[in-house]
Protein backbone atom coordinates (compact mmCIF):
# COMPACT_ATOMS: atom_id res chain seq x y z
CA UNK A 1 0.00 0.00 0.00
CA UNK A 2 1.74 3.57 -0.85
CA UNK A 3 1.46 6.56 1.56
CA UNK A 4 3.48 8.77 -0.62
CA UNK A 5 1.06 11.78 -0.65
CA UNK A 6 1.05 11.91 2.60
CA UNK A 7 4.78 11.62 3.23
CA UNK A 8 5.72 15.04 3.19
CA UNK A 9 3.22 16.24 5.61
CA UNK A 10 4.34 13.65 8.49
CA UNK A 11 8.03 14.23 7.39
CA UNK A 12 7.70 18.21 7.80
CA UNK A 13 5.34 18.10 10.84
CA UNK A 14 8.15 15.85 12.57
CA UNK A 15 10.87 17.63 11.38
CA UNK A 16 9.33 20.59 12.87
CA UNK A 17 9.39 18.55 16.28
CA UNK A 18 12.93 17.94 16.07
CA UNK A 19 12.49 14.42 15.77
CA UNK A 20 14.04 11.78 13.19
CA UNK A 21 11.79 10.45 10.30
CA UNK A 22 11.94 6.90 9.06
CA UNK A 23 9.10 7.10 6.71
CA UNK A 24 6.77 3.92 7.42
CA UNK A 25 5.95 1.72 4.91
CA UNK A 26 9.53 2.06 2.61
CA UNK A 27 12.21 -0.63 2.16
CA UNK A 28 14.90 -1.21 4.96
CA UNK A 29 17.33 1.03 5.15
CA UNK A 30 20.21 -1.09 3.91
CA UNK A 31 18.43 -0.88 0.15
CA UNK A 32 20.05 1.33 -2.55
CA UNK A 33 18.08 4.69 -2.20
CA UNK A 34 17.96 7.88 -4.53
CA UNK A 35 20.64 10.55 -3.75
CA UNK A 36 21.09 14.15 -3.90
CA UNK A 37 23.50 16.95 -2.75
CA UNK A 38 24.52 20.82 -3.18
CA UNK A 39 21.70 23.89 -2.42
CA UNK A 40 18.48 22.41 -0.36
CA UNK A 41 16.86 26.02 1.08
CA UNK A 42 13.69 25.26 -0.31
CA UNK A 43 13.92 21.37 0.60
CA UNK A 44 15.21 20.48 -3.13
CA UNK A 45 17.58 17.59 -1.89
CA UNK A 46 14.13 16.24 -0.29
CA UNK A 47 15.61 14.75 2.51
CA UNK A 48 13.76 15.61 5.18
CA UNK A 49 15.30 18.76 6.25
CA UNK A 50 15.60 22.73 5.38
CA UNK A 51 19.43 22.81 5.19
CA UNK A 52 21.08 24.86 3.70
CA UNK A 53 23.56 23.04 1.90
CA UNK A 54 25.15 19.38 1.65
CA UNK A 55 28.49 19.22 0.02
CA UNK A 56 28.44 15.42 -0.18
CA UNK A 57 25.51 12.90 -0.66
CA UNK A 58 22.13 12.56 1.72
CA UNK A 59 19.38 10.27 1.04
CA UNK A 60 16.09 10.88 -0.69
CA UNK A 61 13.22 10.03 1.91
CA UNK A 62 11.14 7.22 0.70
CA UNK A 63 12.56 6.40 -2.56
CA UNK A 64 14.43 3.31 -3.03
CA UNK A 65 16.71 3.29 -5.99
CA UNK A 66 15.07 0.49 -7.65
CA UNK A 67 11.12 1.97 -7.91
CA UNK A 68 12.77 4.98 -9.36
CA UNK A 69 12.82 5.00 -13.20
CA UNK A 70 14.14 8.45 -14.16
CA UNK A 71 15.11 11.34 -12.35
CA UNK A 72 14.45 15.09 -13.36
CA UNK A 73 15.51 18.75 -11.62
CA UNK A 74 14.29 21.68 -11.71
CA UNK A 75 15.32 25.41 -10.55
CA UNK A 76 15.09 29.10 -11.30
CA UNK A 77 17.86 30.55 -8.73
CA UNK A 78 20.86 29.34 -6.94
CA UNK A 79 18.73 28.67 -3.36
CA UNK A 80 15.40 28.03 -5.63
CA UNK A 81 14.58 24.53 -6.99
CA UNK A 82 12.89 21.09 -6.99
CA UNK A 83 13.05 17.45 -7.91
CA UNK A 84 10.86 14.89 -9.85
CA UNK A 85 11.22 10.97 -10.06
CA UNK A 86 9.07 8.66 -12.04
CA UNK A 87 8.07 5.36 -10.05
CA UNK A 88 7.77 1.91 -12.14
CA UNK A 89 4.04 2.17 -11.45
CA UNK A 90 4.52 5.40 -13.90
CA UNK A 91 3.35 7.55 -11.13
CA UNK A 92 5.58 10.98 -10.03
CA UNK A 93 6.99 12.05 -7.38
CA UNK A 94 8.04 15.60 -6.55
CA UNK A 95 9.38 17.78 -3.65
CA UNK A 96 11.26 21.06 -2.88
CA UNK A 97 9.85 25.09 -3.81
CA UNK A 98 6.44 24.81 -4.76
CA UNK A 99 5.66 28.73 -5.29
CA UNK A 100 4.13 28.16 -8.96
CA UNK A 101 2.62 25.04 -8.10
CA UNK A 102 5.56 23.09 -10.07
CA UNK A 103 5.20 20.12 -7.72
CA UNK A 104 1.79 19.59 -9.30
CA UNK A 105 0.30 18.54 -6.13
CA UNK A 106 -2.80 20.64 -6.26
CA UNK A 107 -0.95 23.59 -3.70
CA UNK A 108 1.65 26.00 -3.50
CA UNK A 109 3.53 24.79 -0.67
CA UNK A 110 6.65 23.41 -0.92
CA UNK A 111 7.79 20.23 1.06
CA UNK A 112 11.05 18.53 1.92
CA UNK A 113 10.05 15.28 0.92
CA UNK A 114 8.40 13.51 -2.02
CA UNK A 115 5.16 13.32 -2.26
CA UNK A 116 2.55 12.44 -5.23
CA UNK A 117 1.88 14.42 -8.37
CA UNK A 118 -1.73 14.15 -9.00
CA UNK A 119 -3.66 12.94 -11.54
CA UNK A 120 -0.69 11.35 -13.55
CA UNK A 121 -0.46 8.10 -13.36
CA UNK A 122 0.66 6.97 -17.13
CA UNK A 123 3.80 8.49 -17.24
CA UNK A 124 7.16 7.43 -19.33
CA UNK A 125 8.99 10.81 -19.29
CA UNK A 126 9.94 13.58 -17.11
CA UNK A 127 11.70 16.78 -17.33
CA UNK A 128 12.31 20.07 -15.03
CA UNK A 129 12.56 23.62 -16.08
CA UNK A 130 12.91 26.93 -13.94
CA UNK A 131 9.61 26.73 -12.08
CA UNK A 132 7.82 24.28 -14.29
CA UNK A 133 7.53 20.53 -14.80
CA UNK A 134 6.92 18.33 -18.06
CA UNK A 135 5.69 14.42 -17.97
CA UNK A 136 5.57 12.42 -21.47
CA UNK A 137 2.40 10.27 -21.38
CA UNK A 138 2.10 6.80 -22.61
CA UNK A 139 0.24 7.99 -25.51
CA UNK A 140 2.68 10.08 -26.06
CA UNK A 141 1.26 13.31 -25.32
CA UNK A 142 2.56 15.71 -23.03
CA UNK A 143 1.09 17.52 -19.89
CA UNK A 144 2.94 20.28 -18.05
CA UNK A 145 2.73 22.37 -14.21
CA UNK A 146 4.04 25.29 -12.35
CA UNK A 147 4.84 28.55 -13.48
CA UNK A 148 3.10 29.75 -16.70
CA UNK A 149 3.88 33.80 -17.07
CA UNK A 150 5.59 32.62 -20.76
CA UNK A 151 3.27 30.08 -21.65
CA UNK A 152 5.57 27.34 -20.62
CA UNK A 153 2.99 25.18 -19.69
CA UNK A 154 1.59 25.30 -23.57
CA UNK A 155 -2.14 25.04 -22.62
CA UNK A 156 -3.28 28.34 -24.40
CA UNK A 157 -3.34 30.41 -21.24
CA UNK A 158 -0.64 32.33 -19.29
CA UNK A 159 -1.82 31.36 -15.84
CA UNK A 160 0.15 28.85 -13.66
CA UNK A 161 -1.18 25.76 -12.75
CA UNK A 162 -0.42 23.14 -9.52
CA UNK A 163 -2.04 20.35 -11.56
CA UNK A 164 -0.93 18.85 -14.40
CA UNK A 165 -2.36 20.52 -17.56
CA UNK A 166 -2.29 19.34 -21.37
CA UNK A 167 0.12 20.34 -23.91
CA UNK A 168 -2.01 21.74 -26.68
CA UNK A 169 -1.84 20.28 -30.32
CA UNK A 170 1.29 17.81 -29.68
CA UNK A 171 1.26 14.36 -30.13
CA UNK A 172 3.58 11.52 -30.84
CA UNK A 173 6.19 12.75 -28.84
CA UNK A 174 9.69 10.87 -27.61
CA UNK A 175 11.48 13.31 -25.68
CA UNK A 176 10.65 16.47 -23.64
CA UNK A 177 12.47 18.78 -21.98
CA UNK A 178 12.63 22.17 -20.14
CA UNK A 179 14.63 25.44 -20.26
CA UNK A 180 14.14 28.46 -17.60
CA UNK A 181 11.00 29.80 -18.78
CA UNK A 182 10.44 27.36 -22.56
CA UNK A 183 9.91 23.99 -23.18
CA UNK A 184 10.53 22.23 -26.16
CA UNK A 185 9.31 18.45 -27.29
CA UNK A 186 10.90 16.01 -29.88
CA UNK A 187 8.03 14.45 -32.06
CA UNK A 188 8.66 10.98 -33.65
CA UNK A 189 8.82 12.34 -36.92
CA UNK A 190 12.29 14.08 -35.94
CA UNK A 191 10.79 17.38 -35.82
CA UNK A 192 10.96 20.07 -32.65
CA UNK A 193 8.50 21.86 -31.17
CA UNK A 194 9.10 24.59 -28.50
CA UNK A 195 6.61 26.99 -26.32
CA UNK A 196 7.10 29.81 -23.77
CA UNK A 197 9.60 32.26 -23.82
CA UNK A 198 10.71 33.44 -26.42
CA UNK A 199 13.07 36.88 -26.37
CA UNK A 200 16.24 35.24 -27.18
CA UNK A 201 14.87 32.99 -29.75
CA UNK A 202 15.14 30.32 -27.47
CA UNK A 203 11.77 28.60 -29.52
CA UNK A 204 13.70 28.45 -32.64
CA UNK A 205 11.12 29.87 -35.13
CA UNK A 206 12.81 33.33 -36.66
CA UNK A 207 10.93 35.55 -34.21
CA UNK A 208 11.07 36.68 -30.34
CA UNK A 209 7.47 36.52 -29.87
CA UNK A 210 6.55 34.34 -26.79
CA UNK A 211 4.13 31.51 -27.35
CA UNK A 212 1.51 29.35 -25.25
CA UNK A 213 0.91 26.58 -27.15
CA UNK A 214 3.74 24.52 -29.44
CA UNK A 215 5.03 25.50 -32.67
CA UNK A 216 7.38 24.22 -34.60
CA UNK A 217 11.31 24.83 -34.63
CA UNK A 218 11.95 26.16 -38.13
CA UNK A 219 14.56 24.30 -40.74
CA UNK A 220 15.39 21.52 -38.36
CA UNK A 221 14.39 17.55 -39.05
CA UNK A 222 16.20 14.33 -38.67
CA UNK A 223 16.35 15.13 -35.18
CA UNK A 224 16.96 12.26 -32.64
CA UNK A 225 18.46 13.75 -29.66
CA UNK A 226 17.36 17.39 -27.28
CA UNK A 227 18.59 19.44 -24.60
CA UNK A 228 17.69 22.84 -23.14
CA UNK A 229 19.46 25.47 -21.24
CA UNK A 230 18.24 28.20 -19.24
CA UNK A 231 17.69 30.23 -23.19
CA UNK A 232 19.04 28.17 -25.76
CA UNK A 233 18.66 24.39 -26.89
CA UNK A 234 20.66 21.78 -28.64
CA UNK A 235 19.45 18.81 -31.09
CA UNK A 236 21.33 16.36 -32.60
CA UNK A 237 20.37 15.84 -35.65
CA UNK A 238 21.27 11.76 -36.99
CA UNK A 239 21.74 8.84 -35.04
CA UNK A 240 23.48 8.81 -31.88
CA UNK A 241 26.78 6.96 -31.82
CA UNK A 242 28.65 5.37 -29.46
CA UNK A 243 31.22 2.25 -28.92
CA UNK A 244 29.07 -0.47 -30.77
CA UNK A 245 27.85 2.01 -33.53
CA UNK A 246 30.04 4.84 -34.00
CA UNK A 247 29.46 6.63 -36.63
CA UNK A 248 30.38 10.49 -37.84
CA UNK A 249 27.16 11.29 -39.93
CA UNK A 250 25.22 13.09 -37.07
CA UNK A 251 25.78 16.80 -36.09
CA UNK A 252 24.21 18.88 -33.09
CA UNK A 253 22.90 22.45 -33.95
CA UNK A 254 21.62 25.48 -31.35
CA UNK A 255 19.40 27.83 -30.92
CA UNK A 256 18.57 30.80 -28.33
CA UNK A 257 20.64 32.86 -26.27
CA UNK A 258 24.63 32.77 -26.92
CA UNK A 259 26.03 35.56 -24.89
CA UNK A 260 28.48 33.52 -23.49
CA UNK A 261 29.13 31.15 -26.68
CA UNK A 262 26.60 28.50 -25.50
CA UNK A 263 25.51 27.80 -29.20
CA UNK A 264 29.33 26.83 -30.00
CA UNK A 265 28.89 28.84 -33.29
CA UNK A 266 32.26 30.99 -32.73
CA UNK A 267 29.84 34.08 -32.03
CA UNK A 268 28.47 35.53 -28.98
CA UNK A 269 25.26 36.43 -31.39
CA UNK A 270 21.38 35.37 -30.21
CA UNK A 271 20.25 32.93 -32.92
CA UNK A 272 16.25 33.00 -33.29
CA UNK A 273 16.98 29.59 -35.40
CA UNK A 274 19.16 26.66 -35.43
CA UNK A 275 22.62 27.02 -36.28
CA UNK A 276 25.61 24.72 -37.10
CA UNK A 277 28.08 24.42 -33.57
CA UNK A 278 31.56 24.30 -34.90
CA UNK A 279 34.18 21.35 -34.41
CA UNK A 280 34.72 18.02 -35.85
CA UNK A 281 32.93 15.50 -34.07
CA UNK A 282 35.08 12.27 -34.37
CA UNK A 283 33.51 9.11 -34.02
CA UNK A 284 29.90 11.13 -33.46
CA UNK A 285 27.78 12.17 -31.18
CA UNK A 286 25.91 10.07 -28.14
CA UNK A 287 24.65 12.44 -25.68
CA UNK A 288 23.72 16.14 -25.73
CA UNK A 289 23.49 18.04 -21.87
CA UNK A 290 22.79 21.57 -21.45
CA UNK A 291 23.14 23.95 -18.11
CA UNK A 292 21.99 27.25 -17.75
CA UNK A 293 24.24 28.83 -20.00
CA UNK A 294 27.09 26.15 -20.81
CA UNK A 295 26.31 22.68 -23.54
CA UNK A 296 28.11 19.75 -23.85
CA UNK A 297 28.29 17.12 -25.80
CA UNK A 298 29.45 13.35 -25.34
CA UNK A 299 31.88 12.44 -28.16
CA UNK A 300 34.09 9.60 -29.52
CA UNK A 301 33.96 5.83 -29.66
CA UNK A 302 35.62 5.80 -26.10
CA UNK A 303 33.29 8.64 -24.75
CA UNK A 304 35.20 11.38 -24.09
CA UNK A 305 33.28 15.13 -23.60
CA UNK A 306 33.09 18.49 -25.26
CA UNK A 307 32.03 21.72 -23.52
CA UNK A 308 31.52 25.11 -24.15
CA UNK A 309 29.69 28.46 -23.65
CA UNK A 310 29.88 30.14 -20.18
CA UNK A 311 32.83 29.29 -17.54
CA UNK A 312 33.06 31.90 -15.03
CA UNK A 313 33.45 29.20 -12.22
CA UNK A 314 34.53 26.62 -13.85
CA UNK A 315 31.65 24.46 -15.22
CA UNK A 316 33.63 23.73 -19.00
CA UNK A 317 36.32 21.65 -16.63
CA UNK A 318 39.13 22.46 -19.05
CA UNK A 319 40.92 23.97 -16.12
CA UNK A 320 40.42 27.75 -16.52
CA UNK A 321 37.62 30.27 -16.41
CA UNK A 322 37.75 31.72 -20.29
CA UNK A 323 34.44 31.49 -22.10
CA UNK A 324 34.43 29.30 -25.03
CA UNK A 325 32.65 29.80 -28.30
CA UNK A 326 33.35 27.01 -29.71
CA UNK A 327 33.45 23.03 -28.39
CA UNK A 328 36.73 22.29 -25.99
CA UNK A 329 37.70 18.64 -24.45
CA UNK A 330 37.18 18.36 -20.71
CA UNK A 331 40.91 17.44 -20.46
CA UNK A 332 41.01 13.71 -18.64
CA UNK A 333 37.55 12.84 -18.88
CA UNK A 334 36.71 9.72 -20.89
CA UNK A 335 34.58 6.52 -20.71
CA UNK A 336 31.81 9.32 -20.03
CA UNK A 337 28.36 7.32 -19.33
CA UNK A 338 25.98 10.32 -18.64
CA UNK A 339 26.41 13.88 -18.34
CA UNK A 340 24.34 16.77 -16.72
CA UNK A 341 24.86 20.49 -16.42
CA UNK A 342 23.20 22.72 -13.14
CA UNK A 343 23.64 26.35 -13.03
CA UNK A 344 27.21 26.64 -13.25
CA UNK A 345 28.05 23.14 -12.95
CA UNK A 346 28.81 20.30 -14.54
CA UNK A 347 28.24 16.69 -13.13
CA UNK A 348 29.11 13.37 -14.99
CA UNK A 349 29.63 9.28 -14.53
CA UNK A 350 32.17 7.77 -16.24
CA UNK A 351 32.99 4.13 -17.40
CA UNK A 352 34.69 3.33 -13.90
CA UNK A 353 31.51 4.44 -12.08
CA UNK A 354 32.83 7.36 -9.96
CA UNK A 355 30.98 10.40 -10.36
CA UNK A 356 33.10 13.34 -11.29
CA UNK A 357 31.64 16.78 -11.34
CA UNK A 358 33.16 20.65 -11.37
CA UNK A 359 32.56 24.44 -11.67
CA UNK A 360 30.78 26.06 -8.87
CA UNK A 361 30.52 24.78 -5.18
CA UNK A 362 29.49 27.29 -3.35
CA UNK A 363 26.83 25.04 -2.04
CA UNK A 364 28.21 22.18 -2.53
CA UNK A 365 26.91 20.77 -5.37
CA UNK A 366 30.32 19.10 -6.80
CA UNK A 367 29.23 16.76 -3.38
CA UNK A 368 33.44 16.62 -2.67
CA UNK A 369 32.98 17.54 0.83
CA UNK A 370 33.82 20.79 -0.01
CA UNK A 371 32.26 24.45 -1.33
CA UNK A 372 35.18 25.38 -3.25
CA UNK A 373 34.68 25.94 -6.95
CA UNK A 374 36.92 23.92 -9.02
CA UNK A 375 37.70 24.27 -12.92
CA UNK A 376 38.44 20.60 -13.18
CA UNK A 377 36.75 17.47 -12.49
CA UNK A 378 36.79 16.07 -8.92
CA UNK A 379 35.28 13.02 -7.23
CA UNK A 380 31.83 13.52 -6.17
CA UNK A 381 30.90 11.29 -2.12
CA UNK A 382 27.64 9.81 -3.20
CA UNK A 383 28.26 7.04 -1.64
CA UNK A 384 26.23 5.10 -4.44
CA UNK A 385 27.14 2.56 -6.77
CA UNK A 386 26.06 1.42 -9.96
CA UNK A 387 25.21 4.93 -10.87
CA UNK A 388 22.83 5.08 -13.65
CA UNK A 389 20.90 8.23 -13.45
CA UNK A 390 21.73 11.85 -12.91
CA UNK A 391 20.11 15.18 -12.76
CA UNK A 392 20.89 18.75 -12.31
CA UNK A 393 18.20 22.09 -12.43
CA UNK A 394 19.26 24.73 -15.44
CA UNK A 395 19.34 27.53 -12.77
CA UNK A 396 20.09 25.73 -9.65
CA UNK A 397 22.84 24.58 -7.92
CA UNK A 398 22.13 20.78 -6.86
CA UNK A 399 22.40 17.14 -8.24
CA UNK A 400 20.02 13.86 -7.81
CA UNK A 401 22.11 10.74 -8.54
CA UNK A 402 20.04 7.15 -8.87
Amino acid sequence: MRIRPLLATAVAALTALGLAVVPAGTAHAQEKRLKSWGNNRSGQLGDGTWADFRPAATTVLGLTSAEVVKIAAGGSSPTNGHGLALLTDRTVQSWGANTNGQLGDGSVFGHNAPGQVVNLSNATDIAGGGAHSLALLADQTVVAWGKNNYGQLGNGTNMDSSVPVRVEGLNKVIAIAGGLNHSIALREDGTVWAWGYNINGQLGDGTSASRNVPSPVANLSGVTRIAAGCNHNLALIGPPSGPSKPTSGNSVKAWGYNATGQLGDNSTINRYTPVDIQGIWLGGVSQLAAGCNHSLAVTDSDNKLKAWGQNTSGQIGDGTTDYRITPVPVPGVTGVQLVTGGREHTVALLGNNTVQSWGANGSGQLANGTTTDSPTPVTSLTALTGVDKLAAPVAGDFTLAN
